[in-house]
């Protein structure tokens, strides 16, 4: 005797169809619930510079110096000085974030929303990296582990890192990051290739304000002591593909659990990391006009002081509740 199928089973089922059959969403693996899917063809869809707070009066001058002039996202038909216009891995346009050439400089790009529940929540992306492309005679032809030799470019040793992130509140004023980050190399260019994540949630405007914290501009605003910064697993190598010009788009998943306040998993292409160990750091104090805050942001940081650049696709968000 069959089983009849259970109205559940069949949703899921009818949603797995449509969404098979759709060339935009085909490519991701959302939960049940898609809340936001940003196609940067038509677009910024609310992406927006990671931005300080400033103070009653509009003041710049109030904003902590470490939080200024992190660039706003740009929409990029990925121009080249070689191959001309690339274009996204879908149509023509991506998100790009673009440093400063100033060691530690690092670019943001920020969603905002907010949490209608709690539960599983995930983020998905297809991403580029590069280190800015240099045409000049005088240039050198190494940097850290790179040295140019038909096939390795000093370029890949000038990435320095890119970070996918979250600023979540609620619960009264229970306030948390998750972060996941890549360090593909260091100061030096030494390659790295590690994930990496911060055992500390980042210094706040609050702090700042309450004389808690003051950094200099271009310090690593998620987390400023390297030695708060531990290692994920293995070395991961990706594709850079040899020259600063070639783009190639890496799948990027990520699931954490806000209902426990918790990581679950992070896969880049066909790497799947158990990251339900992972700490989260939780503020000590509590946040007001933050209740069930939902913000996501990718940033890129050059420590080479080459511009370094991050890609993006398209973004799909979802959520089981």
């Amino acid at each position: 005797m069959t089983t009849p199928a259970q109205p559940a089973d069949t949703a899921a089922a009818l949603r797995d169809a449509i969404r098979s059959s759709d060339p935009q969403l085909s490519k991701f693996r959302p939960l049940p619930r898609i809340l936001a899917h940003d196609d940067f063809d038509t677009g910024l869809h609310g992406w927006v510079e990671l931005g300080g707070n400033y103070n009653g009066k509009g003041e710049y001058g109030s904003l902590d110096r470490h939080f200024r002039d992190f660039r706003p996202p740009q929409l990029s038909s990925c121009n080249f000085f070689d191959v001309g216009t690339h274009g996204a891995m879908s149509g023509t346009y991506a998100l790009k974030l673009a440093t400063r050439p100033h060691p530690g400089h690092t670019a943001t790009g920020i969603r905002r929303l907010t949490m209608s529940g709690r539960g599983l929540l995930q983020i998905e992306a297809y991403l580029a990296y590069k280190a800015e492309a240099v045409v000049d005679p005088d240039a050198e032809d190494g940097f850290g582990d790179m040295e140019w030799d038909g096939n390795r470019h000093p370029s890949e040793a000038q990435f320095g890192a890119f970070t996918v992130a979250t600023d979540l509140c609620g619960d009264d004023g229970v306030r948390y990051h998750t972060v996941v980050r890549y360090q593909n190399a260091d100061e030096q260019g030494n390659m790295l290739r590690q994930w990496r994540y911060p055992v500390v949630p980042e210094p706040t405007p609050r702090e700042h304000y309450e004389g808690k914290v003051d950094y200099p501009y271009a310090t690593d605003f998620t987390a400023p002591n390297p030695e708060d910064w531990r290692t994920y697993g293995q070395p991961q190598e990706l594709c850079m593909n040899e020259v600063p010009t070639k783009v190639n788009w890496h799948y990027l998943r990520w699931v954490i659990d806000t209902e426990r306040r918790k990581n679950v998993e992070v896969q880049l292409n066909d790497r799947l990391m158990d990251w339900s160990e992972v700490p989260v750091p939780i503020y000590d104090d509590r946040y007001g006009s933050l209740e069930n805050l939902l913000n996501f942001y990718f940033s890129v940081r050059t420590l080479s002081g080459q511009r370094n650049f991050l890609y993006l696709d398209s973004v799909v968000i979802s959520a089981d509740w």
